[in-house]
């Protein structure tokens, strides 16, 4: 809900407008039939001026109950789509590991959507229509107080019918309406992203037929819901006119005593109350949206880190911790121990391992001995137990923000963005110059292609399509030189490229590195030994070598 000091206009606005549209219909019936019987003018004038003041105030609060509700649900939505993020960036990467992408896509997008809602069609609508339509029961009663009481009636049988037919007719519907967007966007999106290999293996027929599966499953779905609010819009209207003819027929033994204007106030006015009170059993119908999509939301984006995630309260103050002097100067672990969310099994054991400034090791080991778990490790990305210090300083009383500004990361599959070169660059410094950006591609090997594809602005492609892996892996270990990280972990710099230019690949991207920065190379391809200063081992999570 949006702060109560930016939702009272938009209520109040609400209030007056539906209060307006009954006061319209109650001074104009009163009006025509009153001046069918020929008074004076005068008799009539301030109901003409009425019919016209509340008409302009209907139009009028409408707008400013549309224009001040929308502005307050549209900054609320901001704020939560920016909190939501702020709880995702702790677990990204490894946090989400067991979460499709559609869902957390889904969670972002459509199902926050969907909570402004809640102020818009919930709570604004029921406060506006409950208080107009017990108005209009006080006015009626002011009449005739059992026309009163068949209306107040009819309102309590409306609202007790209308929302249980909505839950039961439509209900299920609306619940599901969130899960089958998510699935819908979860086909699409593995879809588009596996399409190469899903030609390639004669798979893309299936994957649109899945595609349509879910389409079919949403419209369905819609349809129930649409099909739901028309019933409950017919049996509103049913007991609106029931409203009217019961009026008409408790006011008949004494029509003479309230004469014409009145009797047609006290009958015309249940349709105006009944018109406002629509709102009541859509307003349930969107509360059960808006809590299926909250339910949603903290499905895919916990409250808190699952086990294995890093878990502080410390908050980042923007600065590296130094590397250190003398026998703490770099990393030093010590019985360090991690496992990945969601498995029990450790991943890597009582790992002992020192880093130095300046030092360039080699991690080598089976696929699954542990190499990629301890490049997280090192990075924050994983939670570990035993001793891990950077410089003297252990990395449970540092923020995870500020080891990533003294330990970067060059990734299996670096992340490129659909952007030119200069973009997925720049990002890394964004004080960087021209002449800074072509610096760094030419101390990785890329001056050259830059130049025959056009410079800086060329584009990449949609996650790097457009470069090979080997280029993709420059790039990458390009934004880590320009950041400047004191220590470097390389995460098999040479996987997707072809053997033939795997060795020189790993070269260049050794000898780009200055000499006071540390490396951290996993790699399963042999490193000439001039390239670097000691090779590691692991084996099944644990180190046998050093």
């Amino acid at each position: 809900m949006p702060p109560v000091r930016r939702m009272w206009p938009a209520i109040a606005s609400g209030f007056a407008s539906e209060a307006s549209a009954v006061a319209l219909l109650a001074v104009s019936s009163w009006l025509i039939v009153r001046a069918s019987e020929q008074p004076l003018v005068m008799y009539i004038t301030a109901a003409v001026v009425g019919v016209r003041a509340f008409a302009l105030t209907r139009a009028a609060f409408r707008y400013l109950e549309r224009l001040t509700g929308h502005d307050a649900a549209l900054r609320q939505l901001a704020t939560t789509r920016t909190d939501l993020v702020r709880r995702l960036i702790p677990l990204a990467p490894d946090g989400l590991q067991r979460t499709r992408r559609g869902s957390v896509l889904g969670a972002l997008v459509d199902d926050v959507d969907e909570l402004q809602n809640l102020p818009l069609r919930v709570v604004e609508p029921l406060v506006a229509s409950a208080t107009v339509a017990l108005g209009g029961v006080i006015l009626v009663a002011v009449i005739s107080w059992p026309a009163a009481l068949t209306l107040l009636g009819c309102l309590i049988v409306a609202a007790l019918v209308s929302t249980w037919w909505g839950w039961v007719a439509g209900g299920r519907a609306e619940r599901d309406l969130a899960p089958l967007r998510a699935a819908l966007a979860d086909a699409i999106t593995d879809h588009l992203g596996s399409l190469d290999v899903l030609i390639a293996y004669g798979a893309e027929p299936e994957s649109r037929a899945r595609i349509h599966e879910a389409d079919g499953a949403l419209r369905s779905a819609a349809t129930r819901r649409a099909v739901a609010q028309a019933a409950t819009g017919a049996i509103v209207s049913l007991l609106a006119g029931a409203a009217s003819v019961l009026a008409l027929i408790v006011t008949a033994p004494d029509v003479d005593g309230l004469g014409g204007p009145a009797l047609a106030v006290v009958v015309l006015v249940p349709m105006a109350v009944f018109e406002v009170f629509a709102s009541v059993p859509l307003a349930a119908s969107a509360w059960r949206q808006v809590h299926a999509s909250a339910t949603r939301i903290a499905e895919a984006l916990p409250a808190s880190p699952p086990a294995g995630i890093v878990r502080t309260s410390i908050p980042a103050t923007g600065e590296a911790p130094p590397l250190g002097a003398g026998a703490d100067a770099g990393i030093r672990m010590r019985g360090l121990s991690a496992h990945w969310p969601g498995t029990e099994a450790a991943a890597l054991h009582d790992i002992d391992l020192d880093v130095r400034p300046g030092e360039k090791i080699l991690v080598v080991g089976a696929s699954g001995a542990g190499k990629t778990t301890l490049a997280h490790v090192l990075v924050r990305f994983l939670d570990s137990t035993g001793t891990y210090e950077i410089g003297g300083t252990d990395v449970s009383d540092l923020s995870p923000d500020d080891v990533r500004l003294t330990v970067g990361l060059c990734e299996q599959h670096p992340h490129l963005f659909d952007e030119d070169v200069r973009q997925n660059l720049i990002f890394a410094r964004d004080t960087a110059t021209d002449d800074e950006l072509l610096a760094v591609l030419e101390r990785v090997g890329l001056s050259d292609w830059v130049a025959e594809r056009g410079g800086l602005d060329a584009r990449v492609g949609e996650r790097g399509a457009l470069v090979s892996g080997g280029q993709a892996q420059r790039i990458a270990l390009a934004r880590g030189l320009l950041r400047g990280f004191p220590i470097l972990i390389l995460d098999e710099p040479t996987a997707g490229v072809d053997p033939v230019a795997a060795d020189a690949l790993v070269a260049d991207l050794l000898e780009a590195v200055d000499a006071d920065r540390s490396v951290v190379l996993i790699s399963h391809v042999p490193v000439p030994d001039e390239l670097i200063d000691r090779t590691v081992r692991l084996e099944h999570g644990r180190l046998v070598g050093a």
